[in-house]
């Protein structure tokens, strides 16, 4: 009883991470989900490609239930970076259906398989894993970047929160945030 309830509370904070970072892109502007906002080029609508890209992968072609159509970034050959962003080709509810789809496939996957299921990671020279494992790796790297998430869109409109914007962090007024943020600075430069 306790590997099916390990399973399903992964489950759980899996779909809450998913949610987490799909929340990021409420209230936006097409320019905005795309803005690279970093050296880096990290933008909100790339994140969501890349984790639904990511997520195809591990809970498809690991377990050899691969996804049944073909994504670019998973292929061998594939530009680099070409999951972290969206063509012009691409809108907003592409990537976002695509998002759903993928979440759909991993689901059935997820709760077909066992916890303890084999499988095998080509991206990893063929290390073999168990479900448990995948679990565990694509809920760690969805909190990453749902993390990126939060500091792309605080960038974009200065909005917080921890599945959308203001649902946990009360809005505060700009002056109390002003005074927090100076308090902070004036910490860090005593160390400068």
């Amino acid at each position: 009883m306790a590997d099916l309830d390990a399973k399903a509370n992964l489950h759980q904070y899996l779909r809450q991470a998913r949610e987490a970072l799909l929340g990021k892109l409420d209230g936006l502007s097409e320019y905005d989900v795309r803005r690279p906002l970093v050296p880096t080029g990290t933008n909100l609508l790339g994140l969501v490609k890349h984790v639904a890209t990511v997520t195809a992968g591990y809970f498809g072609e690991v377990f050899d239930r691969p996804y049944p159509e073909p994504i670019a970034g998973l292929d061998e050959d594939a530009e680099p970076n070409t999951d972290m962003w969206a063509t012009a080709d691409e809108s907003r509810d592409d990537i976002i259906d695509l998002w759903h789809r993928v979440w759909a496939h991993a689901d059935a996957t997820i709760e077909t398989l066992p916890i303890d299921a084999p499988g095998s990671v080509r991206w990893w020279q063929h290390t073999p894993v168990t479900l448990h494992h995948i679990l565990v790796h694509v809920l760690a790297d969805l909190n990453r970047h749902a993390g990126h998430a939060d500091i792309v869109r605080e960038l974009l409109d200065g909005q917080v929160g921890w599945r959308y914007p203001g649902d946990n962090v009360a809005d505060g007024d700009e002056a109390w945030w002003a005074a927090y943020r100076e308090k902070l600075e004036a910490t860090a430069r005593q160390f400068a």
